[in-house]
């Protein structure tokens, strides 16, 4: 099966990722213009990720689940073709409401991409190289964090906040063709249904070791999804240096895709996942001590967002070596893990605006890491045989 995990099937699984990861988390660099647009404060615009979020948790493991016998290229195609509808609808929608409902119909294609891709590649991995695998595909989201979405907010302070999504649904496009046309019909693959849901969700050690993927990540998101209105109000920054942070922070999340990868195939996923979150409460505190220095604000945020972003492939392979026969389904569920904590941080992000100011994030967001460890530390306990 090894022989089947080609290049070029790792680039178009990464590809995939790419758009969804870049459609998915486009709201946090066009906040503004939302707002501005559709007469609507940041906070609400923000609630955008979401609707996402709370719609992606429960359609991902269920739609992966009831489309487990079926062949992955079709699956592949059908969900990315969703995706690109949803951007169109979203760049028409006339109304706020409209706008968040597309973002419903976003989770339920993006909800089949990216376990899939990933549970494909688990399957045919050898498994020394399992979790550089996963971080190879992993890097279309990160890649969407450098790229996509900096260059969407770019165009969205440009041309306005509907061409951002326009370019989502025609850079879709290309990435279904390939799918459709590359990707061999006969692909091994794993099957699932409704029972290896219904399995996995009722192991408590799996499941609390899925939750660190949304603990961790709502530390994140407490602070990334407000980092526009946070620097423009604290930083006084405009659309090129907002843009020129988003970059920075997409940059490490590139390299922090790639390091997490190599650690945890060096010294085991678990302890590479303590390391990062340790280092993760002394990063998040200092955004709330805004404002400072420029050069060092475009340090700091590429560390934050290096070490951060370190967490994807080490929690995928310590997955796939907890679940066994259900790590597909245990991949789509991580894969709601991660919009659940998406959900929770900016959600959080909300109400700590609203209560404490933008100053506070900083502050909130590293309370909410010291959760993330205590759920790690839990996981890590009654999972000792993963290293």
């Amino acid at each position: 099966m090894a022989s089947q995990l080609t290049r070029q099937l790792l680039f178009i699984l990464a590809m995939a990722n790419f758009v969804v990861g870049m459609g998915a988390f486009i709201v946090i660099g066009i906040i503004e213009p939302i707002a501005g647009d559709l007469n609507v404060d940041a906070a609400t615009a923000g609630t955008l990720l979401t609707v996402y979020a709370l719609a992606y948790a429960p359609l991902s493991p269920l739609l992966v689940a009831l489309t487990g016998r079926a062949g992955r290229r079709r699956v592949l195609a059908a969900g990315l073709s969703v995706f690109a509808l949803s951007a169109l609808i979203g760049a028409l929608a006339p109304s706020f409401g409209i706008l968040a409902g597309s973002r419903i119909v976003a989770a339920a294609g993006a909800g089949v991409v990216t376990p899939v891709t990933a549970a494909i590649v688990a399957g045919l991995a050898p498994p020394e190289k399992r979790a550089r695998s996963l971080a190879a595909v992993f890097l279309g989201i990160t890649l969407a964090q450098a790229l996509g979405i900096p260059a969407g907010s770019w165009i969205a302070y440009t041309f306005g906040w509907r061409a951002a999504l326009f370019t989502v649904a025609a850079l879709a496009l290309p990435v279904i063709l390939l799918i459709w046309f590359r990707i061999p019909k006969g692909l091994a693959f794993q099957t699932t249904g409704l029972s290896d849901l219904t399995k996995v969700l009722s192991d408590g050690r799996i499941m609390l070791a899925i939750c660190f993927t949304a603990t961790f990540l709502a530390a994140i998101f407490v602070l990334y999804t407000y980092m526009a209105p946070l620097l423009s109000r604290s930083m006084n920054f405009g659309r090129d240096e907002i843009t020129t942070v988003l970059l920075i922070f997409g940059i490490g999340a590139v390299f922090g895709n790639l390091l997490g990868g190599m650690l945890a195939d060096r010294i085991g996923s678990g302890r590479t996942l303590f390391l990062l979150t340790v280092v993760q409460l002394g990063a998040l505190p200092f955004y709330s001590f805004l404002p400072v220095g420029v050069p060092l604000l475009f340090v700091w945020t590429l560390i934050w967002s290096t070490l951060g972003w370190s967490f994807g492939a080490a929690q995928q392979m310590r997955l796939v070596e907890l679940c066994g026969a259900q790590a597909p389904v245990a991949l789509a569920l991580n894969a709601s893990a991660i919009y659940v904590g998406s959900a929770i941080g900016s959600g959080l992000g909300a109400l700590t605006i609203t209560q404490l100011g933008f100053s506070a994030l900083g502050v909130a967001a590293t309370i909410m890491m010291v959760i993330a460890l205590a759920n790690l530390q839990a996981s890590r306990r009654i999972s000792a045989h993963v290293r």
